[in-house]
């Protein structure tokens, strides 16, 4: 399997590009703010096909590029349905402080193909099989994407503003709940085998077995479910 990744634009928002192989169809997740010039020198250096974009949520950072990456391919983006109004209006999903700081130099609207994802659906695209879970918290429809172990590849989990290495998304903007993030990630988190390699929104891979050891987040989470209590030391939150 050939993963290719790059951090775009001025919030660093990871940018995935996943194929079977090189030389063969790939699938787009989260093309963000200045995206786009990596997208088409990440397709030429692997001859890769694009059939799709999924996004992990509609925050401007991850879906700045959809338009013209969708367009000068034909392919459709899938986002959940909670998210979808954020492509339009991305000054309402972040707040007036923020959102007015883009709108000069940011086109917003969406692709002419736009799908919906929903909670434990399962995505066949490019030969790769993606699950979905709908992770509330940052936003009310963020989503993250898992990919099966195979032979030789462990399983892989593109946890969005979810999960990060040391830390999680954060919660302060409109949608986010600070409540229902512990709970998506105790829900979709911590099943997780700890082989699983965790490619975050933002910052460097990670695992589940490194989060679950070190992650203050992650840790508060399963003391409480095992009923120890405690809470979480102070640790940066990334994201928009």
């Amino acid at each position: 399997m050939l993963i290719a990744g790059f951090p775009a634009g001025a919030w660093g928002t990871n940018c995935y590009l996943v194929a079977p192989a090189a030389g063969e169809e790939c699938v787009i997740i989260d093309p963000g703010h200045q995206a786009a010039p990596g997208v088409e020198e990440a397709l030429r250096k692997h001859r890769l096909k694009p059939v799709a974009v999924v996004l992990t949520h509609g925050h401007i950072d991850h879906v700045a590029s959809v338009v013209p990456v969708c367009g000068a391919h034909d392919v459709p983006a899938w986002i959940h349905p909670a998210d979808r109004y954020m492509m339009s209006d991305p000054e309402k999903a972040l707040g007036r402080s923020i959102g007015q700081q883009l709108m000069g130099e940011l086109t917003v609207g969406e692709p002419d193909d736009v799908r919906e994802l929903t909670d434990g659906s399962r995505l066949d695209l490019a030969g790769l099989e993606f699950t979905v879970a709908h992770a509330p918290g940052h936003t009310k429809g963020s989503v993250t994407f898992r990919m099966p172990e195979t032979f030789d590849v462990p399983s892989v989990f593109f946890s969005g503003d979810l999960l990060f290495a040391g830390s999680i998304g954060r919660t302060d903007l409109p949608g986010g709940d600070h409540a229902e993030m512990l709970r998506s990630l105790a829900r979709v988190c911590l099943p997780l085998d700890d082989s699983t390699v965790v490619l975050s929104g933002h910052g460097p891979q990670t695992s589940i077995g490194r989060e679950r050891a070190t992650n203050p987040y992650l840790r508060e989470v399963a003391d409480t479910l095992r009923g120890s209590g405690g809470g979480p030391t102070a640790a940066p939150r990334r994201g928009m």
